[in-house]
């Protein structure tokens, strides 16, 4: 950095590519966030810069009808606790009270929680702008805290325990977080009208819920989260059912970037094999982009449009 006449500091660095980069300051050899900065939850708390990304603004904020986000508190008996999903409800909500709406469980990272997609991810502002150009239906938006664990049950590192936790997260989203939201917001509930995506480890998750409770999604899709070889086991189950997923699911959709490495060779294998055993699947590159959020935002700005597109599931009045 260099000192300025006024007593100030600068600093000016290429261009680091386009979306949320998180960054830090070295004080005599201490990282340190910038307080000056906004910060974000991504393996904890850091501090990033909005890199502007020429011609692309669909996550922007815009003069268009804006939905609300909100926060919405249950008690889990899963995991014996409170808990707290994001929801996201659509333009027009609360002017119409007779609509009913179609609904998209959207999941976080590993390194995130269910603040970040309405924060580092824009979320709301990508269906706000798809909704306005008439190019996704109006839809609900629920985000859940993607980590779970029963009580008592020493949380410790390894494949083994995020296999346990994503068990015990499926039997809450399943068995207590979808029953929430019905009861408690104006949804259309069943399977043809509700959706399941997420990034990288919610991703993860939503492969595995989403291929297993085909009863409750008919809509899946998996941004940068397609099952790592270790969990070959789901992908060779899926890839058994052939045909009947099929015929059953919707959409089975995948989002990647393009430099993610293990994520892309990954995503083409498994898209391959389940090409291969008649299930294919959407699909779509971000190019240039690694594993990071403007890969998500894209993602999800692909995806949003494919849902719910067909005349028996927009919203509906009671």
């Amino acid at each position: 950095m260099e000192k300025l006449a006024d007593g100030t500091w600068e600093l000016v660095i290429p261009y680091p590519g386009p979306g949320l980069q998180y960054y830090w300051l070295i004080v005599d050899g201490l990282n340190m966030m910038d307080p000056g900065s906004e910060t974000f939850y991504s393996n904890g708390i850091k501090t990033a810069v909005e890199v502007p990304s020429p011609g692309e603004d669909f996550y922007d904020l815009k003069d268009v009808p804006h939905g609300h986000v909100l926060q919405h508190l249950f008690y889990s008996k899963v995991t014996e606790s409170w808990r707290r999903m994001y929801i996201y409800l659509p333009p027009g909500y609360d002017a119409n009270p007779r609509m009913h709406y179609p609904v998209l469980y959207l999941q976080h990272g590993a390194g995130e929680d269910e603040t970040e997609w309405t924060h580092a991810g824009r979320a709301q502002f990508i269906l706000d702008n798809l909704i306005a150009q008439k190019k996704a239906v109006p839809m609900i938006v629920v985000m859940n805290n993607g980590f779970a664990s029963k009580p008592g049950v020493v949380v410790a590192p390894g494949p083994a325990t995020m296999a346990s936790r994503f068990g015990v997260f499926g039997d809450l989203l399943t068995t207590e977080a979808i029953p929430e939201v019905d009861a408690n917001f104006r949804t259309i509930a069943d399977r043809e009208h509700r959706a399941m995506a997420g990034l990288s480890m919610g991703g993860m998750q939503t492969f595995q819920i989403g291929t297993t409770h085909q009863d409750l999604f008919s809509y899946l899709g998996v941004f940068s989260g397609t099952p790592m070889a270790q969990a070959q086991a789901q992908v060779d189950a899926l890839a058994a059912q052939g045909k009947a997923f099929h015929d059953k699911m919707h959409l089975l959709w995948f989002g990647v970037g393009t430099t993610e490495s293990n994520f892309y060779t990954r995503t083409q294998e498994v898209r391959a094999q389940l090409d291969k055993a008649g299930i294919p699947s959407g699909y779509y590159e971000s190019s240039g982009t690694a594993h990071e959020f403007q890969t998500w935002r894209r993602c999800l700005h692909e995806f949003a449009p494919l849902l719910f597109q067909n005349a028996a599931s927009t919203a509906k009045k009671n």
